[in-house]
């Protein structure tokens, strides 16, 4: 395809420097999205283990929630029956006490000991996940969600536009460069294959997630506009308010509205049901899972329930939604990868990383071409510009790496020590991703890249290590056995692949151009 080169020249400078202004955040977006792929294992992973005894049997859950509504009242606004236990929903009932912050609240679970007595315990959810999920959200800002919602909105545009001229770049030699892979002495080439070859294949995907994105953090002004063309005289759910329960009337036992959820939706596999007791009667939620379909959350849907009949209101489950609530799922199910099971979540898992990736390649071809080569006439002192954007690159990404390893790191021995978990690994990555970022400028972008490499390797392989560490009791330590052990292996096998990283870079700083940011004969702070 033929295109003036003024035109390509255009395009270039665009694709240029807006992946410059958004390609850091998008590395540590990328990065923790691919790792929140799998949160809710990751969560059950991170968890530490319940002292309650073992779940009663769910026959048993309307005598166990008995027990807790007259022990603990408050519990009746707010209370979960689960059909399936894990490490971290470990009871068979569950409640929760709101905070005075919009998503803030105190879990609690219940079972009854051995002797009969009724035990409550503080359910301890590891929040390690949830941080990675938020940094992902919030590429990598430390802010409150108004602050960087709209600016993560305005990187996924500035995504969008990236893609869109990256494209129109390589249209004119497509053909010939789509899947070159030209490894030599001319590292600019070699970057620019990469991230060529990077970016096409995945195309599909990152144009889904930047639109997806954009919808995410601009909903609430997408809603108002609806709300004003699409809905002027308000929305019909198209659903009949609830009848009042017959006089004496009492909610259905948690075994039989499972039967008859089962006898409705028999595709439909039950985790547990939610319920709230307002002043007329008590109102039911079924949460559940059908992988026919994907989902708007990333690993349930959940619906209404008439507490008292068992009537499933299947409104709002994938598979009986209206064309408009679809096309509303569907935005979400593409972004999530809650779709086609596990091998959906580790090709999405892949595609994260290979976009991490990208945006590193990208900014690294930035400094490869601004460099100033070397003519004969002595040493060469890079730009400033090009100095600082190689030590951002360098100390933002592996920052990151080594951030969110060490807060796993730290996820077996936390719980034994300090009572705010949240607080304690936010700390830790916060802490990790300031003092690689000044390393980076202290070192200079070839030295910290090596350092900052095998720093991240370390601190990864202490992520089995602490549950090897669990497994043996030592100092508080503490571990899951069973499917928690993928966690660990891919952890184990990302260290390697840090330790190759280094090993290649140290061997780019001894013998790659003198004249380079990467050379060590150049290296030098920013």
């Amino acid at each position: 395809m033929k295109l003036r080169n003024d035109i390509v020249k255009v395009y270039k400078d665009v694709h240029i420097w807006v992946g410059i202004v958004a390609g850091l955040m998008l590395f540590v977006a990328f990065y923790g999205g691919a790792i929140s792929m799998f949160e809710k294992p990751l969560e059950r992973w991170a968890t530490p283990p319940s002292s309650l005894a073992a779940p009663v049997p769910l026959q048993r859950s309307a005598e166990l929630v008995k027990a807790v509504l007259a022990a603990h009242p408050e519990a009746a606004q707010n209370y979960f029956v689960l059909v399936e236990t894990a490490p971290d929903t470990p009871a068979r009932v569950l409640w929760r006490i709101r905070g005075e912050r919009r998503g803030d609240f105190t879990e609690y679970g219940a079972s009854f000991a051995a002797d009969g007595r009724l035990q409550v315990e503080r359910i301890r959810k590891a929040p390690v996940a949830q941080l990675i999920d938020t940094l992902h959200q919030n590429v990598g800002l430390p802010f409150a969600e108004a602050v960087s919602r709209p600016i993560m909105g305005a990187v996924a545009l500035l995504y969008a536009l990236a893609l869109v001229s990256g494209l129109i770049i390589l249209l004119p030699t497509l053909v010939k460069d789509v899947f070159a892979l030209r490894i030599g002495k001319n590292i600019k080439r070699m970057w620019l294959d990469v991230h060529n070859a990077l970016g096409l294949v995945s195309l599909p995907f990152h144009l889904v997630m930047a639109l997806t994105c954009v919808v995410f953090a601009f909903h609430d002004q997408f809603y108002d506009v609806q709300d004003k063309v699409v809905y002027p005289g308000g929305i019909d759910w198209g659903r009949e308010a609830p009848e009042p329960p017959a006089p004496g009337a009492q909610p259905l036992p948690a075994q039989e509205l499972l039967r008859r959820v089962n006898a409705q939706l028999p595709e439909f596999r039950v985790y547990g049901f939610s319920f709230e007791q307002t002043a007329e009667r008590l109102e039911g939620h079924v949460t559940g899972l059908d992988t026919r379909y994907g989902t708007r959350a990333r690993t349930y849907s959940s619906t209404h329930l008439d507490a008292y009949t068992g009537a499933v209101d299947t409104h709002d489950l994938p598979g009986h939604l209206g064309p408009w609530d679809a096309a509303v799922n569907t935005f979400f199910m593409l972004h999530f990868g809650s779709f086609g099971g596990d091998t959906v979540r580790w090709m999405y898992l892949l595609l994260g990383l290979a976009g991490a990736m990208l945006f590193y390649t990208g900014n690294l071809l930035w400094v490869e071409s601004r460099r100033k080569k070397e003519r004969g006439g002595g040493p060469v002192v890079q730009k400033r510009a090009v100095r600082v954007l190689g030590c951002l690159t360098v100390g933002v990404s592996l920052g990151c790496v080594a951030g969110i390893s060490a807060t796993l790191a730290a996820t077996k021995w936390l719980p034994a020590r300090v009572d705010d978990l949240a607080a304690w690994h936010e700390g830790i990555y916060f802490a990790v991703f300031v003092a690689a970022v000044a390393w980076a400028f202290l070192r200079g972008a070839a030295r910290s890249a090596v350092e900052l490499s095998c720093l991240s390797a370390g601190l990864t392989v202490l992520i089995p290590v602490s549950s090897l560490a669990g497994v043996w009791g030592i100092g508080g330590a503490w571990n899951h056995p069973g499917p928690g052990l993928t966690i660990d292996l891919v952890a184990l096998a990302a260290v390697p692949v840090l330790l190759l990283i280094a090993s290649r870079t140290r061997r780019r700083i001894e013998h790659g151009h003198a004249d380079s940011v990467w050379s060590a004969a150049t290296a030098k702070p920013a």
